[in-house]
């Protein structure tokens, strides 16, 4: 398939070039500069959400009838090329890029005017009720229940790894309200108007990273409006899955894999190899360096095929394999981030890497993401489902289809 990327769309790259030049506050490119994980700092993150969607590019790939840009493919990834090279923090995706499109393609009229706008706006940050201390890839088995009560659900039991559940205002989750046949049967989606519903608790997890990005939340007899349940009930586990291939592969991913590589590249230029040159000069990181942006290259190819409308997009294994690949993709830039920066990467400055402080990091803005980078990417191949359960996934796609 031919995406042209030339000359015709030149003045379309200097339009966004020029505003995401512009627009960012000081705040928002420190925020986008120290970024240690997929998840940008919260208030920062939500402040370039609001100035983005006021220009009306905070959804480039939703549909124009409900705020979409109404961008071409080729576009929409001249956007995101441009975004990282300026090392712009990306947008919180649970909102924009999960329940969202979830609610575009599955809720009803009255879901979709009710929370759309505060999504579209950056008013509303949704939490992602999923995993529980039991229930990580084998997600049908989770046990946090919601029993039905006239117009209501009663909630109990507990998530966890919920991302930013602390600082979220809405949640949308996965309960079990029914044990009588497979666990995929008896699962429902609801939708929570608010996090601080009697009794709700919701108690931060600090990382490898030292960053508190993850949280567990608990439910003890939670009253919440059946009128957030998107679907039917029992019906979650398919509204589930429709979900999960935005959470898996909505976004294009190799510009932010390609820039990792552009710094790793930059930062080589004057580290000493120990061998009487740099580092850039070395044949070993020459070679590896080789193999890692040929491997990035094919993944930008089948990226770009996928986005494109091409029919390998529909195939049931796609989401899968897009994960695997980009999340393997990810600790192996992220590896090279810390081979190039080597020991000045090992000290934690997290004083440092909060966004307006005035505390000076040791070495450059790579040697100080680093580490707690490189540790945070270590839960790319666990969440969203693990690579092994992604695998399994493919093969029996595979042997369905053979």
């Amino acid at each position: 398939m031919d995406i042209d990327f030339g000359s015709k769309l030149e003045d379309f790259r200097a339009e966004v070039g020029a505003f995401l030049d512009e627009a960012p506050t000081p705040a928002i490119r420190e925020a986008g500069r120290k970024l240690t994980s997929v998840f940008a700092p919260f208030e920062q993150c939500m402040e370039w959400h609001q100035i983005l969607h006021k220009k009306g590019w905070a959804a480039p790939s939703w549909p124009k009838e409900y705020g979409g840009t109404g961008w071409s493919v080729e576009q929409r990834y001249i956007f995101a090329e441009e975004y990282r090279k300026r090392d712009l923090p990306p947008l919180l995706p649970q909102s924009l890029g999960m329940v969202g499109p979830l609610l575009i393609d599955l809720g009803t009229e009255e879901q979709k005017e009710k929370y759309l706008p505060g999504i579209l706006g950056g008013l509303d940050f949704w939490a992602q009720g999923y995993s529980e201390p039991n229930s990580g890839s084998d997600l049908a088995s989770l046990s946090c229940r919601a029993d039905a009560d006239g117009d209501d659900y009663i909630i109990n039991g507990s998530k966890i790894w919920t991302t930013y559940a602390h600082h979220a205002n809405r949640m949308f989750m996965l309960v079990r309200t029914d044990n009588s046949g497979k666990k995929q049967q008896g699962i429902t989606f609801l939708l929570l108007d608010r996090v601080d519903y009697e009794g709700m608790e919701i108690r931060p997890i600090v990382g490898l990273d030292g960053s508190p990005e993850q949280c567990e939340v608990f439910f003890d007899n939670v009253r919440v409006p059946q009128s957030g349940r998107v679907g039917e009930e029992n019906d979650g586990w398919t509204v589930a899955k429709h979900l999960l291939k935005h959470e898996r592969g909505g976004s294009a991913a190799s510009p932010t894999l390609k820039r990792g590589l552009e710094r790793v590249r930059e930062a080589a230029k004057s580290t000493p190899s120990g061998f009487g040159s740099m580092m850039v000069d070395d044949p070993v990181f020459q070679r590896d360096m080789g193999e890692l942006e040929a491997d990035i290259a094919s993944y930008e190819h089948f990226e770009k095929l996928a986005v494109s409308g091409h029919p390998m997009a529909n195939d049931p294994s796609f989401p899968s394999m897009n994960k695997t690949m980009n999340s393997e993709l990810v600790q192996r830039v992220s590896v090279m981030i810390t081979r190039v920066t080597g020991t000045e990467a090992i000290p934690f400055q997290n004083e440092a890497l909060r966004v307006g402080a005035n505390v000076e990091p040791l070495g450059t803005d790579l040697d100080l993401v680093a580490m707690p980078y490189y540790l945070n990417s270590r839960a790319t191949t666990i969440y969203a489902g693990s690579n092994e359960v992604q695998r399994d996934l493919i093969a029996r796609t595979v042997g369905r289809e053979g």
